[in-house]
């Protein structure tokens, strides 16, 4: 099980941006091997990995048929096999959908149990198996961005492998430098979120890249339509040592407009929060969380999200008779 902290979660921050420190993670690996991997994988999930070179890290979503995220996969091939690294929550799903889903495909599927995942920003662990490097806060090739602009300094990487030669740091501490990333996860995620709301476009999902589950739900939001909910960094004042607590609901006067997914203290901004939020809030609006918290937004998914094609007004009126 991951360590929240091992002394101090603010010199931990600092120890992990300068490459002394690495985050021992939950997540699980799972590997695919044959050659039909690629594709078969490509078929599947919501990025383009067909072409996936050896050494090239990719994020996909595993989706439901209406869009919503059902698990984040960190995918890097090494030539012969594909290495999936999953957030442990999800792993058993993930496995079980793609060993159902294989039918005649040459493939062999298997969970990886002698390795470990761990966390470092800057460079892999020396004594690494496979390195999978994160696309963010770049725009990987077919993605689309929301945000205006990009988050603090993310240069996360993620190794397999045995075991850390650094200094350890606990999982409080890359919360708080995920937090100010603007990176989404799996903590932001509940069985209604779209990939639209967390700005998860960028890097894990390929907009020209059809048939895959959820694709077409996808594309009508991101062209036609707005996602109901947006993903908002929040400035908290108020709060003394106690950060709020994850689920903890967030108003706008005495309205409840959202939840808080991931809280953290950071070692430069102080106490700040993730959370996803109705996206018709206005931008400016001071917020309020469970417990007299108040909150200042710093914007990552605007009010303006989606919606990308304008349909002429002579078609929509020809649509509705």
């Amino acid at each position: 099980m991951a360590i929240a902290s091992f002394s101090n979660p603010l010199v931990e921050q600092r120890d992990l941006l300068s490459g002394k420190a690495a985050v021992a993670l939950d997540s699980k690996v799972i590997r695919v091997i044959g050659d039909d991997r690629l594709k078969w994988l490509h078929a599947l999930l919501s990025q383009n990995l067909a072409n996936l070179l050896p050494g090239e890290s990719a994020e996909a979503l595993l989706l439901d048929p209406q869009g919503h995220i059902e698990a984040n996969l960190h995918v890097v091939d090494d030539g012969r096999i594909t290495w999936l690294i999953v957030e442990e929550p999800q792993a058993a799903l993930v496995f079980e959908h793609l060993s159902k889903m294989k039918l005649r495909t040459k493939v062999l599927i298997e969970q990886e149990n002698e390795l470990q995942v761990f966390a470092t920003f800057g460079a892999p662990l020396a004594n690494a198996n496979v390195v999978w490097v994160d696309p963010w806060p770049e725009i990987y090739p077919g993605g689309h961005r929301y945000a205006a602009k990009a988050g603090e300094v993310w240069t996360y990487v993620e190794s397999i492998a045995e075991k850390s030669q650094l200094a350890p740091a606990g999982t409080s501490a890359l919360e708080a430098l995920r937090i100010m990333a603007h990176r989404p996860s799996m903590e932001e995620v509940d069985e209604k979120t779209l990939p639209h709301e967390l700005d998860w476009l960028a890097t894990g999902v390929h907009m020209s890249k059809g048939c895959y589950r959820g694709q077409e739900a996808v594309a009508k939001v991101h062209n036609l339509g707005h996602p109901p909910r947006r993903l908002v960094l929040l400035h908290l004042d108020g709060s003394g040592h106690l950060l709020p607590e994850i689920g903890a609901k967030v108003y706008l006067g005495e309205t409840e407009v959202g939840r808080i997914t991931t809280a953290g203290s950071h070692f430069e901004a102080g106490a700040v929060a993730l959370a996803v939020i109705k996206r018709t809030v206005p931008e400016d609006a001071l917020l309020e969380v469970t417990g007299s918290i108040t909150a200042n937004q710093q914007v990552i998914v605007p009010i303006s999200a989606g919606k990308t094609v304008t349909v002429p007004r002579n078609n929509l009126l020809r649509s509705r008779r």
